[in-house]
């Protein structure tokens, strides 16, 4: 378990604008006395905190790292750590851990998101809300940017963990989300090695050529659509309206409630197989076909953006290229540059292990110990097949009733009582309308107004059954949310421990000579192996060939880190699939 003390303040920096939009920086001292304002002249941002960093290695602490730190890759000036205010804000003013909120609630301005990128887009599908409304337009002007305002907020934080119930614990998932919020600036700065040639291959062999502009489909897309319409016996048959292709599958006989693929699946018609493949084919043409291709690769890099704290449990979002989605289709499209490789690693069961670790269940943590946790469950007799152990880790984590993961969870709860002890708990707190808090102390949201009306109105006198069904129902959804979200925000903790602790060991890595550099990284990432990918529990390095196995090794060494910094002596194995080649095929 980790500790409880607050670790030794470092040497803090906080930027800011004077009111007239100069930016200025003032130190604050371990005691959280601010020094006197130092002015940085108009142009020398980025060689004022290159020199401070040379110097004394600050945490620096911005209003936002998206808005700030860009520049500062842009003009070569990298930095090794940051506080961010708006992101750490969001934790504390929701923790349970936090005793005094007071301060930071009635700080209401510095709750609402940072201007995002111009191009607007969140996963199509997210497990919980989204934390940030990321379709509203960009303020003119962001006034959280005053050096004023920072230190004041810069104050209030301090306060908050100092008094809480978890200062330790706290601590860390600040240092982590901001660390990834540095990250996050990296990846999009340095891009992911991206092959053109292989990604119009890959189109080419799967929808055919590419149509002559944006209007037209595809061939093999066309010839699928004919397919649909003569199986329906429909030749004007909309397949790219949902409410009009429901409509011609009932008229076909097709006894459907919507167009999903998962409902299409359980309906054997000669229109269904086409179907199916005709929506496969839509969706890359529309998420990663040509024009994709040519908004979002350019120099041979991918460059997504990505937003740390998309989601309420702390996994990323992102807004623009989406990253947090890349179909394994197109996996041969990422390819390193001549002369550098791609260490790719993937966590195999990451939340199953974080569960075990969170709930000290010893049998769960045996099972996955130096091996695939889900063959350690057949090993161990508590299901029969590797596929039923998957089911019921699903089913415990999300909650299912019903379906193989239902029939499969009590077996889970008699051979780990420990670990599904936390998520029934968990998914109780839920369904009372209470809130859970992850394992460094991020907490959930509380129920909103409407779940509440639904819940009172089946406690009225007069309630009818339907008023008491929809507050069981929502109950049970509630409770779903809630068991999830402390297993995926704990991952997701994990995972940025994991991600800062690969980032801080690369800097260890002599630049390789200017003759075998990757240009297209850019000067800051040109010469020296660099995180280059993140999706929730896989990362991938973009590395000379000659560090190649000695970076292998830190990734491998930073998850067992992790693990420690978070869960201390917990005997639980985080497993890891690693690759290294020119391509990174999913391990």
């Amino acid at each position: 378990m980790p500790t409880e003390t607050q670790p030794s303040p470092p040497h803090w920096c906080v930027l800011g604008r004077t009111p007239d939009g100069v930016f200025a920086a003032a130190h604050v001292s371990a005691s959280g006395e601010p020094g006197a304002p130092v002015s940085i002249e108009e142009g020398t941002l980025a060689a004022f905190v290159a020199q401070h960093e040379a110097d004394h290695s600050p945490r620096w602490v911005w209003w936002s790292t998206a808005q700030v730190y860009p520049e500062l890759l842009a003009a070569g000036v990298r930095v090794a750590r940051c506080h961010d205010l708006m992101l750490s804000h969001q934790i504390l003013r929701n923790s349970e851990h936090v005793r005094g909120r007071q301060p930071l609630i009635a700080a209401a301005h510095w709750a609402e998101p940072a201007a995002l990128a111009d191009t607007h887009e969140v996963p199509a599908s997210l497990p919980e809300p989204a934390l940030f409304d990321l379709d509203r337009a960009p303020a003119a002007r962001d006034h959280r940017d005053t050096l004023a305002e920072a230190l004041a907020e810069f104050g209030r934080q301090r306060a908050a963990v100092d008094s809480s119930s978890a200062a330790g614990r706290l601590s860390l998932l600040l240092a982590a989300e901001s660390a990834g919020a540095l990250i996050a600036a990296e990846l999009s700065a340095a891009g992911l090695p991206w092959d053109t040639a292989e990604h119009n291959r890959i189109l080419i062999e799967t929808l055919g050529p590419r149509p002559a502009s944006a209007a037209e489909k595809p061939a093999r897309m066309l010839a699928m659509a004919a397919q649909v319409r003569e199986a329906l016996g429909d030749p004007l048959a909309s397949l790219d309206s949902p409410p009009k292709l429901l409509r011609a599958l009932r008229a076909a006989g097709i006894a459907v409630e919507s167009t999903s693929q998962w409902e299409l699946y359980e309906h054997e018609h000669p229109a269904i197989a086409p179907l199916l493949a005709y929506k496969k084919l839509s969706r890359l043409l529309t998420a990663n076909g040509w024009a994709w291709l040519d908004e979002w690769v350019r120099d041979g890099r991918y460059r997504p953006v990505y937003v740390p704290g998309g989601v309420v449990t702390g996994r990323w979002a992102s807004n623009g290229g989406g990253a947090l989605q890349l179909p394994r289709l197109l996996r041969r499209a990422l390819r390193a540059d001549p002369g550098w490789v791609l260490v790719s690693a993937d966590v195999s069961q990451l939340e199953p292990r974080v569960l075990a670790a969170m709930s000290g269940d010893r049998a769960m943590a045996a099972a996955g110990r130096g091996s695939d946790l889900y063959a350690g469950l057949v090993a161990g007799g508590v299901v029969d097949t590797r596929e039923e152990a998957k089911f019921a880790m699903l089913g415990a984590m999300y909650g299912a009733t019903s379906g193989d993961s239902g029939r499969l969870v009590p077996q889970l709860r008699r051979g780990f009582p420990a670990a599904m002890r936390l998520v029934d708990d968990a998914a109780a707190a839920g369904e009372r309308g209470g809130t859970v808090t992850t394992w460094l102390g991020r907490s959930s949201p509380p129920p909103d107004a409407e779940w509440n009306n639904v819940q009172a109105a089946a406690s009225l006198p007069g309630a009818s059954r339907r008023d008491e069904d929809a507050a069981r129902r929502s109950a049970r959804e509630r409770g779903r949310f809630t068991r999830n979200f402390v297993v995926q925000g704990t991952a997701a903790e994990w995972a940025l421990a994991w991600l800062a602790e690969i980032r801080g060991k690369l800097t260890d890595f002599a630049p390789v000579p200017a003759a075998r550099e990757a240009p297209a990284s850019g000067t800051v990432f040109a010469r020296v192996p660099h995180l280059a990918f993140f999706l929730h529990d896989e990362v991938i390095v973009h590395s000379p060939a000659e560090h190649a196995d000695a970076v292998a090794l830190v990734v491998e060494e930073a998850a067992a880190t992790a693990g420690r910094r978070l869960f201390g002596g917990a005997p639980v194995d985080f497993r890891l699939e690693l690759s290294v080649g020119e391509r990174a095929e999913k391990p």
